[in-house]
Parts: C-alpha cells; sequence; structure tokens
C-alpha cells in the first residue's frame, strides 16, 4: 500500500511540535524528509570522557544515525539546588561530540530512568522532602521533577541544541516504562502520566516526545516498545510512527551468575522483523554498555560490568560478529529507506512458514523482505520468478526485490576474543597502617531496634556499624 500524499500532509496536521521535526504515521519527518532511524544508547556516566568520541565514531561507522541516553539526576543533582556537570556527568560536552560526529540524539530525561542505576536516577535526598510520594499525582514530587525537567531542558536551549536550533537533539522522553506502574496502581496512576506528559510538551523544546511503555500516551506524544521482540507492537493512535527504543541486546550481569549474551543472528532477525512489519525507528540497549563506576549501580548483586554483550563491550572494543554483523544489517536496511518511507507493506505467503513483505511505490522503487519462521529447516522459495535459499528462522534483505544483499542467518564478519596483556613495568605495592575506627557518645544512635540504614547514612556509605551491650 502507497502512502498518498494527502495522508501525509492530514498525518503532520495532527501533530503539535514546531520546527524541522514532527512525525507522521510512517516515521519520524527530519526537515521534511522522513527518515528510517537506527539508534544506540550510550550512557555518558558509563564511560570516561576521553572514550566518548572513540565510541560515537565506532557507532557512526557501525551505520547508526541516532545515539541515545539517559540523564543522570542523582549524578547531576547531588544536593538540592547544587549541580554537577563536569567529568563523566558533563552532558553538553557529550553532546557536542554526537552533533561534531554527525549524528542526531535521542535525550532520554525521565527523570526516573531505572537503567539498574542507583535508587533509578533518583537523589537521595528526594526521600526526605516532607511528603513526598515518587512518581504519583504528588505535589511535592511533581514540583521536584518540573523543576529538573526544565533545568535540563533550558541548558539544551541556552546551547542550541535541540534540532531546530540547529542541534543535534531530535527527540526527548519524559518518564520511564510507567505503563506497567499505571496498570498495577489503577486509576491514581493516570493523573500523574497525563501530567507528566502535558509537563514535557509546554516546554517547547520544538522536537517530539515519547513515552516508553505507555500505552496511553496523551497526544502528541509518541508510546513506543522495550523489550527482546517488538514486531507485533502498534502505537495507541494510527497517526504514530512504530517506533522501538530498547531492543535488549542482553541483559545485565550479576555477580555469582552466568554471563548474558545473545546472538547475532537473532538480533539481526528482530530487527528484520520489526522493520519489515513498518517499524521505522529501532535503538539497541546498550550499543555500549560501559562499567557503574562506583556505587552508580542499583539492584541486589548487579555487577560493576554494564557489558550487556553490547556491539561495542566495555572497553569500547568491536563485539566481533555482532558489530560487523550489525553493521552490515543497517546498510541493507539504508539501501531499502526510500521504499520503506514511502509505503506500506504488502504481505504475501511463500509457504507455509515463509513470507514477502514488500514496499513499493508509482515511483518504481521496491525493497522486499523474505522471511523463514521455520526455527528448524532451510528453504528454497519463489519470489517474482526467482529463486532464494533462505536459513532456518532468517531473513533476507532485497532492496532492489531482486537481490539479496543480506541475510539475518549468515554471518560474514569474523568473531573476536579480547586477550588483555600487561604494559609496561610490573605493578607496585604500597602498604598503609590505617587508624583503628573509634566513636565517641557524639557519634553514637541509641536504638532498641535496627535502623534504616539509607535513613541514617543518607546513602554516603554502604557501611553502618552496630555496636550492642
Amino acid at each position: 500500500m502507497e502512502l498518498s500524499k494527502q495522508e501525509f500532509v492530514v498525518s503532520l496536521t495532527r501533530v503539535s511540535s514546531r520546527g524541522s521535526v514532527t512525525y507522521d504515521d510512517r516515521a519520524i519527518v527530519i526537515n521534511g524528509k522522513r527518515r528510517i532511524l537506527i539508534s544506540g544508547s550510550v550512557h555518558y556516566p558509563r564511560s570516561t570522557p576521553e572514550m566518548w568520541p572513540d565510541l560515537i565514531h565506532k557507532a557512526k561507522d557501525g551505520g547508526l544515525d541516532v545515539i541515545e541516553t539517559y540523564v543522570f539526576w542523582n549524578g547531576h543533582e547531588p544536593s538540592p539546588g547544587k549541580f554537577n556537570f563536569e567529568g563523566r556527568y558533563d552532558l553538553v560536552k557529550f553532546i557536542k561530540l554526537v552533533q561534531q560526529a554527525g549524528l542526531y540524539l535521542n535525550l532520554r530525561i525521565g527523570p526516573y530512568i531505572c537503567a539498574e542505576w542507583n535508587f533509578g536516577g533518583f537523589p537521595v535526598w528526594l526521600k526526605y522532602v516532607p511528603g513526598m510520594e515518587f512518581r504519583a499525582d504528588n505535589q511535592p514530587f511533581k514540583v521536584a521533577m518540573q523543576g529538573f525537567v526544565e533545568k535540563i531542558v533550558n541548558m539544551m536551549k541556552s546551547e542550541n541544541l535541540f534540532e531546530p536550533q540547529g542541534g543535534p537533539i531530535i527527540m526527548a522522553q519524559i518518564e520511564n516504562e510507567y505503563g506497567p506502574v499505571e496498570w498495577e496502581i489503577g486509576a491514581p496512576g493516570k493523573p500523574y502520566a497525563k501530567w507528566a506528559a502535558e509537563m514535557a510538551v509546554g516546554l517547547d523544546t520544538g522536537v517530539p516526545w515519547i513515552m516508553c511503555k505507555q500505552e496511553d500516551a496523551p497526544d502528541p506524544v509518541i508510546d513506543t516498545c522495550n523489550g527482546f521482540y517488538c514486531e507485533n507492537f502498534k502505537p495507541n493512535k494510527p497517526y504514530k510512527p512504530k517506533m522501538w527504543t530498547e531492543v535488549w541486546t542482553a541483559w545485565y550481569t550479576k555477580f555469582g551468575g552466568p554471563v548474558p549474551r545473545r546472538p547475532a543472528e537473532d538480533m539481526a532477525f528482530a530487527v528484520a522483523r520489526f522493520i519489515q512489519n513498518n517499524g521505522s525507528f529501532f535503538n539497541y540497549y546498550m550499543y555500549h554498555g560501559g562499567t557503574n563506576f562506583g556505587r552508580t549501580t542499583a539492584g541486589r548483586f548487579i555487577a560493576t560490568s554494564y557489558d550487556y554483550d553490547a556491539p561495542l563491550d566495555e572497553y569500547g572494543l568491536l563485539n566481533e560478529p555482532k558489530y560487523g554483523h550489525l553493521r552490515d544489517l543497517h546498510k541493507a536496511i539504508k539501501l531499502s529507506e526510500p521504499a520503506l518511507v514511502s509505503s506500506y507493506a504488502k504481505v504475501t505467503w511463500l509457504g507455509k512458514y515463509q513470507e514477502a513483505h514488500v514496499y513499493s511505490s508509482k515511483s518504481g522503487v521496491c525493497a522486499a523482505f523474505l522471511s523463514n519462521y521455520d526455527p528448524t529447516f532451510s528453504v528454497k522459495v519463489t519470489f517474482q520468478n526467482m529463486q532464494y535459499d533462505l536459513p532456518p528462522w532468517s531473513i533476507s534483505i532485497l532492496p532492489d526485490c531482486r537481490t539479496a544483499v543480506y541475510n539475518t542467518a549468515r554471518i560474514s564478519s569474523q568473531s573476536s576474543q579480547m586477550k588483555m596483556t600487561p604494559i609496561g613495568g610490573g605493578l607496585s605495592w604500597e602498604s598503609y597502617t590505617e587508624e583503628t575506627p573509634s566513636a565517641d557518645d557524639s557519634d553514637k544512635l541509641s536504638t532498641s531496634g535496627l535502623w534504616e540504614q539509607i535513613n541514617v547514612t543518607r546513602d554516603s556509605s554502604d557501611y553502618l556499624w552496630y555496636m550492642t551491650e
């Protein structure tokens, strides 16, 4: 089915975004042009500023159009009104490096972010604000949340970082996976979700806002999918594009547990299946996972490494064959982009478990995705009087509806294995004699039971010593 000019114009009139970034039912529209956008998550505090340029350029070389990052409230405002935007938390520097590389940026402000990050990104001092109730229709929380979101948005505006200002930011996210919370608590969650969306849109960024896993995201906010597979996801309105904000490249690592892996073939299959089903934006979570430095990790036994089996490993090295296999997938998708953005897929069955998804337009551009859903057997299919071999559980991409340039199950990239070797001289060791801790009466707190640790330490330490009498 080809999209008509009338449908395109009508869709655009449903969007309140101003400037050069809008959307319609098919895709994000940048400077009047629909785009199939390939994105990857790189969290600036999980790597060092010295690593950022190399990570960003490797992401670009891997075929990405967009870098996606959360904003880390507790890193930026460790105490009320005292802000930190230096070192690993230099958000503006990170975004400007993305811009210098010629990439776009999706700014997921949250400010609740989860991300296996301490307190989900909330600063611990929020807990002690009188009357505070997190992520609810609660005035103290909404005042604090709006204050931080406005702080970030105004900072971006002052640096001209939104796309209508000539910057790289083409979209922003408010809240994070609140839909399941709202479903759990029921009616009380709905006014908060509505308020958060309206507050964000009212900040007049000139770019679309998104809410992931939020089926009731109010217009003009776009609801998006997170997960291992999202091919069957549909946005909550027919005039919104189909977007996948978290393509999980594996999972986080726990101390004492196995290191999670996800095969490159399955990653490629999931993405190709999403695109063949009218998807137009997808983001790898993570593209570079990095390291949970200091005390930033959250949850029980979550490891310091946030490698996530990402295309760029914890140290920023290429994780082959995943990096190369996905890079080749991105090339095939980009070759197909003119057809993808001009029509919806026409689906025909080629066999019991085989399909063809064909995109074509009146101008003559054509792209096809040939799918074999049989998990065990290869099959030979006939498409437009030509035969194609499809391995089990795979998709072949034909950017011209004739030549298969890529198959998700056929890896041409070589595997890599990291080997660490010492450099320079050997390690030197020094010993220290530490003073034995002591406490006087002014340091002591007495109770007939156990103290709640965070209330006592204010999260300044992992340790709380008990003495019994």
